[in-house]
């Protein structure tokens, strides 16, 4: 099974847990890492996850959007989190992959380190995203979860997509 069914395969089966999760005050997290550091998205943004493939290059784009790809006749911009999110290394190997996100209707590429799993969280295990006086976003932080061993950093993803200096969701559309 090649990764792009076996994540067809993965987000329908979460789909059907995540309708079930929500009427119990849970909601399931894809996990991904991006450097040193783990990160959660709410899984009902992920359309698929695929393969990193080197998308075509768009004139003046800042340096976080890769490009564009063409997936199924949709052109679909590609966001580089790592470089987006100042990581320090910013590396594409086999476990590189594209998360394949619906965001305000729209379609989005975001290229991460390679993608864990999917977990669900009650809201007991959120905590607050800690106040930093820093001149670095945080907006896009909604919580960070302790998981076992694992601290997760939850991110609202389609905050982050549609951010002004991101240019890809019209302001007027969200």
């Amino acid at each position: 099974m090649d990764m792009t069914q076996e994540a067809r395969q993965l987000a329908a089966q979460q789909s059907a847990r995540a309708s079930a999760a929500s009427s119990q005050g849970k909601a399931e997290y894809l996990t991904f890492r991006l450097g040193a550091e783990e990160y959660g998205i709410d899984i009902l943004r992920v359309q698929e996850i695929r393969s990193y493939e080197e998308p075509t290059r768009i004139a003046n784009a800042p340096s976080f959007i890769k490009g564009v790809v063409n997936l199924r006749g949709v052109i679909v911009p590609v966001v580089d989190l790592r470089i987006k999110l100042n990581c320090e290394k910013v590396e594409y190997n086999g476990f590189t992959v594209v998360i394949v996100l619906n965001v305000h209707g729209r379609v989005v590429g975001a290229v991460v380190d390679s993608v864990s799993d999917v977990i669900e969280l009650g809201g007991e295990q959120i905590r607050p995203a800690p106040e930093m006086n820093t001149t670095v976003d945080t907006t896009f932080i909604t919580g960070i979860a302790s998981v076992a061993e694992r601290m997760l950093i939850l991110m609202d993803i389609e905050a982050l997509m549609s951010s002004a200096d991101m240019g890809l969701i019209d302001a007027s559309r969200g």
